[in-house]
């Protein structure tokens, strides 16, 4: 009992020291979705030429950060005529390159980290766009497109296909300080909550029980610390193991990947972990019902090598440039709640969240998060648009 009642302590408490940063991370990712349509956007994408990946990174930076939505979002655009390439590229971005990965990697592991995700993200998307060049045959992705045509259902599907957006006309600021503009960033700050809010909570859990549970020998013999050039080749290729294991993804790997910079893992293993969330085996089940089990194989193989690489290109970099930080400025939060910035900085950020969900339950969110789990009925969303 002890034991449990130390790892939940460690958990809470690493909670309560990230709280403000994910709340200032989901506002500022709400802002930016509440002024970038979706109805373009499978228009956008309808090949691989690398100024059209390059939009689908972008499209999927400003999108959700919930790895469900994002690969439910991304079978979408695909059956609405996106290139499957460019929709991929829109799927990696929308779950490693959005703002609130970034504020919280800041927070817990230092800006180091959060450059270096914003450097491997795109560099794993155009490794993976190589790769669909060299081996993805026609009949795969025409096999693939007719699977996700058969709508099978998958988690956070109602999430995906609801459009949150301003609709109205004007500049950027005028629609965002608009009523209507209010109701969508309340809107949207509140539905990612909910669509993540499982895989926060897991992963701090999970990150407070290894914490207080696993010894620092453990992981300094997997990562094999004390061996400088064997840990660096071999970070990132256990990495996404670990994260394939965690059945955690969105933010909530943030916690652990604390726990495992700590414990000797490599810098580009980190972030080769951190890309491993969209190989949960979860979602690796949803890539089988999405566009059917070859293609799924195809895309853990591809996601694989593509975050290996990532991983290797980020630890050259940052290494040759001297920017690795040292570990033991990052560090799990482990002094409890006391008056200090953090505790101010919460209450503040908590008012903010207390206003916006008012907004949300004022404005009729709560039929929205009724739906959200599930495919959207006739009449709901984007998908009501297509029957019509």
């Amino acid at each position: 009992m002890d034991a449990v009642l130390h790892a939940l302590s460690q958990a809470g408490v690493m909670g309560w020291e990230i709280l403000w940063a994910l709340v200032l991370g989901f506002a500022l990712s709400a802002v930016v979705q509440a002024v970038v349509r979706r109805s373009s956007v499978a228009r956008l994408l309808g090949d691989d030429r690398p100024r059209t990946l390059a939009v689908a990174t972008g499209l999927g930076a400003a999108s959700s950060s919930c790895s469900y939505a994002a690969v439910a979002l991304a079978r979408s655009l695909f059956r609405k005529g996106a290139n499957f390439t460019a929709a991929m590229a829109f799927e990696i971005a929308s779950t490693n390159l959005v703002l609130e990965l970034g504020v919280i990697l800041a927070l817990l592991m230092g800006w180091q980290f959060t450059v270096a995700e914003f450097v491997g993200g795109p560099v794993m998307i155009v490794v993976l766009a190589v790769l669909f060049r060299l081996f993805l045959r026609e009949g795969l992705v025409r096999r693939a497109r007719e699977q996700a045509d058969r709508q099978l259902a998958g988690a956070m599907e109602g999430h995906a296909a609801m459009d949150m957006s301003v609709q109205t006309e004007g500049s950027f600021v005028r629609r965002l300080l608009s009523g209507d503009g209010f109701t969508a960033v309340a809107h949207v700050f509140v539905m990612e909550w909910a669509a993540i809010l499982r895989d926060l909570v897991l992963g701090l859990l999970i990150a407070g029980a290894v914490a207080a549970w696993v010894p620092d020998s453990f992981w300094q013999t997997l990562f094999f610390e004390g061996h400088p050039l064997a840990a660096k080749l071999w970070g990132p290729v256990v990495g996404p193991f670990v994260a394939l294991a965690s059945f955690v993804c969105s933010v909530g790997n943030v916690p652990l990947a604390v726990v495992l910079w700590q414990g000797g893992i490599s810098f580009g293993g980190v972030i080769a972990f951190l890309f491993a969330d969209l190989l949960i085996l979860p979602i690796l089940n949803i890539y089988r019902k999405y566009y059917g089990l070859r293609t799924a194989g195809f895309l853990l193989v591809t996601f694989y090598v593509s975050m290996v690489a990532a991983g290797y290109v980020t630890e050259l970099v940052f290494g040759g440039l001297g920017a690795v930080p040292e570990r033991s400025r990052a560090t799990l939060p482990t002094g409890g709640v006391t008056w200090n910035h953090t505790t101010w900085l919460n209450i503040v950020f908590l008012a903010l969240a207390a206003l916006l969900v008012v907004r949300f339950v004022r404005t009729g969110g709560i039929g929205m998060l009724r739906m959200m789990g599930g495919a959207p009925q006739h009449g709901d969303g984007e998908a009501a648009a297509d029957d019509r």
